[in-house]
């Protein structure tokens, strides 16, 4: 009788006279293995712990300390909650509960809102479930059934997935009485979730459509101990405090009005920031080799069918309609870049032609997904578009990553990873095409010994597209720079330049950010930084205060002397206390609070308060403006008195 052979990680074999499971394998490695199995990878994919094992393939066993284990426990705790709501309440039907960053969520059909006090019910439910220790059991049932089943027990939402997955057969899992559709993969035992908690209720829509039924989303984590849960709602809670939209306010950098929904309104403080980003990256546009170039708002639709937006993007974007002619407002600069590179002829003695933007673009942007300046609809990107022939593709890739390094590093942003996405579903393009361009990324990226990870189907419709996830102050990751290489729309806009054959060839394309959009990218930094800017960057960078009248001509001589090099400066003479006005600055952020007295007048000197709470008495009026201007100028994390003893 032929052996049915598994292979370990460490290359190792197991054979079973019979298709085994993953349990199976776990079991006969040893017992202790089998409690603590989650599932399985097989052959490189991801299948539940009661999944038949084909003979000669490849075997990797999830416990809780493997990275793909929180998917699995985490899938778990969902259905775990959703039994718990309709243990509570049997007029609740449930919709999807998929697993998220950091958790996961359920969405559910209920005509009366959850209540806090309906999480606390909830959570009670659950321990019992888990404590309970219920089998969780795998079923395949025909669709057929499953359908009638769903609507038998009243689940509308359930049948209809089911009736869209057009498939003959489904998984069921099942634990105790209640059961779900699901493609798993799950626990043993419900008795395996260790940590969980719930944490909040949302609005949502069926399927996320608006014209659909409204449900409402419980949001949930579960880890796999406790001490590793109170870590995650401890940086919950530190990220409340950092929450952008919190700061926002708090330091009057942006509103938004209903007359512009997803559209914020950046103050006179908030635009100095978004113009010191400008700057920045404009005088580096000039050591890399970039263009600016200003492009138009509106376009006719014909321009957006041409590049493929229409047809891939259309829902996305705002249009509108004069003299008989269809115009759309530009979702991104990349097609009106094709077009002015099309206005004239091109060398390949001219390439590679980098044509940076700053151009203000706009993306229709559901509601309920708009969050501060985080998620807008009106935006604008630190945008560029590299046209280069094939020889120098490998050389301004790494051109961009140097770029990057050097903004990342200067905004102490450089705790990052690199995700290459792959080729969406919906695209264009040959596969040929979409081969050739995801290797010759992945190639580039090996050349420069950089890793990265494999997002498949995450592309942009037009070709593949490399991500820079970056980690903040407390851990969490966000996507920020990208570059994508794009075979397809130079050929679609007939883009040509004159090659050293003295023949026309259609010449590559790479989009590329670094920032992203600059609107993202502050609220991502305002978080990161809970609101501390660097100096150079800071709407208010000095606060002089006096503490008596008697102070006043010389704070005034040196808020002029600060004025008259570029330093925004603000002189605080209310006569109020000084603890008060102290207080006040730290509050605003401002990076330097220089206090002046009779003793500083005497001396020529200030005193200096700077984040941190850090002190220094006695500085040298002369040594503080100078310091002051170089760390400007040299764009310094940090403020450079704090190097100095």
């Amino acid at each position: 009788m032929s052996k049915f052979k598994v292979i370990l990680p460490d290359q190792s074999e197991r054979l079973f006279d019979k298709k085994p499971t993953v349990l199976d394998v776990a079991e006969d490695i040893g017992p202790r293995l089998a409690k603590d199995t989650l599932g399985g990878v097989v052959n490189g994919e991801v299948v539940d712990l009661r999944f038949e094992i084909e003979s000669n393939s490849q075997l990797e066993i999830i416990t809780y300390k493997h990275d793909l284990a929180p998917d699995v426990y985490r899938h778990s705790a969902a259905h775990i909650m959703a039994q718990a709501v309709q243990e509570i309440w049997d007029d609740v039907q449930v919709t999807i509960g998929p697993v998220i960053e950091d958790g996961f969520y359920y969405d559910f059909y209920r005509e009366t809102p959850f209540t806090p006090e309906d999480l606390e019910k909830i959570e009670k439910k659950m321990s019992e479930i888990v404590k309970a220790d219920m089998e969780i059991v795998k079923e395949v049932w025909s669709s057929e059934r499953a359908i009638k089943t769903f609507e038998d027990m009243g689940e509308k939402f359930k049948a209809e997935i089911i009736r869209d997955l057009q498939t003959e057969e489904v998984s069921i899992y099942r634990q105790g009485e209640w059961l779900d559709l699901c493609r798993g993969p799950h626990l043993q035992r419900t008795g395996q979730l260790k940590a969980f908690k719930l944490l909040s209720v949302a609005g949502a829509y069926w399927r996320g459509d608006e014209k659909n039924a409204q449900l409402q989303r419980i949001y949930a984590t579960a880890w796999p101990d406790n001490k590793q849960l109170k870590a995650y709602l401890n940086r919950l809670e530190e990220a409340k405090k950092r929450d952008h939209r919190k700061l926002g306010k708090e330091l009057g950098l942006f509103h938004f009005h209903q007359y512009a929904p997803g559209s914020p309104f950046f103050t006179p403080k908030g635009t100095v920031i978004y113009s010191e980003l400008t700057k920045y990256i404009q005088q580096l546009y000039v050591k890399y080799g970039y263009k600016e170039v200003i492009t138009p708002q509106i376009f006719d639709v014909e321009m957006f069918k041409t590049s493929g937006h229409y047809d891939n993007f259309a829902e996305n974007m705002f249009f509108t309609e004069q003299e008989d002619r269809q115009y759309a407002v530009k979702p991104m600069n990349c097609p009106g870049h094709c077009v002015l590179y099309s206005m004239d002829m091109h060398s390949y003695r001219e390439l590679p032609l980098k044509i940076a933007d700053f151009g203000r673009l706009h993306r229709f942007e559901r509601s309920g997904a708009l969050h501060g300046i985080t998620r807008v609809r009106t935006m604008c990107q630190d945008d560029a578009h590299v046209f280069c022939t094939p020889d120098q593709l490998s050389s301004e890739v790494t051109n961009f990553v140097s770029f990057l390094n050097e903004v990342y590093d200067t905004l102490g942003m450089n705790d990052f990873d690199v995700k290459i996405a792959t080729r969406p579903e919906k695209r264009v393009g040959s596969d040929e095409e979409w081969d050739r361009s995801e290797k010759t990324l992945m190639d580039s990226f090996k050349a420069m010994d950089i890793p990265f990870e494999i997002s498949p189907g995450e592309g942009a419709f037009y070709g593949p597209k490399v991500e820079f996830h970056v980690r903040d102050a407390i851990g969490r990751s966000w996507q920020l720079g990208t570059i994508q290489l794009d075979f397809n729309m130079p050929k679609s806009f007939g883009l040509e330049y004159v090659g050293d054959d003295n023949s026309p060839h259609t010449p590559l394309m790479l989009h590329r950010a670094i920032l992203g959009t600059l609107e993202r990218f502050i609220g991502v930094y305002l978080e990161h930084r809970s609101g501390h800017l660097p100096t150079w960057m800071s709407p208010e960078q000095v606060y002089i205060l006096n503490i008596t009248d008697r102070q006043n001509a010389y704070c005034e001589g040196l808020s002029e002397e600060l004025k008259s090099k570029g330093v925004r400066v603000h002189f605080d003479n209310r006569n109020e206390k000084l603890g008060f006005k102290i207080r006040e600055a730290r509050l605003k952020r401002i990076p330097y609070i220089c206090i002046v007295g009779d003793n500083e007048v005497e001396t020529s000197q200030v005193s200096i308060q700077m984040r941190g709470g850090v002190k220094k008495d006695g500085i040298q009026r002369e040594e503080f403006v100078n310091s002051l201007i170089k760390e400007v100028e040299g764009r310094l994390l940090e403020p450079l008195l704090l190097e100095k003893p």
